[in-house]
């Protein structure tokens, strides 16, 4: 089905759909907008992939085992002691 809604550009969009059309590169002002609205689908899709993506990794991180705070400074000044450098309460 073709719908053939009313659309407003400015002076410049409009110049430039039809530089577009004039060039051979599009056959009319309709199949610039049409290759316009695949594009921004397009990066819609990319976008929501890659939150997607980004969730999932956060659940996955989620999922893992954890920590306390203080388990944590312990492992840090363990590291820095077997790599000759002082924790930082050992500096103050």
């Amino acid at each position: 089905m073709t719908v053939k809604p009313t659309i407003s550009l400015t002076d410049e969009a409009h110049a430039f759909a039809r530089s577009l059309v004039e060039s051979g590169k599009f056959a009319s002002l309709s199949a610039v907008i049409q290759h316009g609205l695949r594009l921004v689908e397009r990066e819609n899709e990319e976008h929501r992939a890659r939150l997607d993506a980004i969730r999932a990794d956060l659940d996955r991180r989620a999922a893992q085992p954890s920590i306390s705070m203080e388990e944590m400074d312990e492992r840090l000044a363990t590291w820095r002691l077997d790599r000759g450098r002082a924790a930082p309460a050992d500096l103050a």
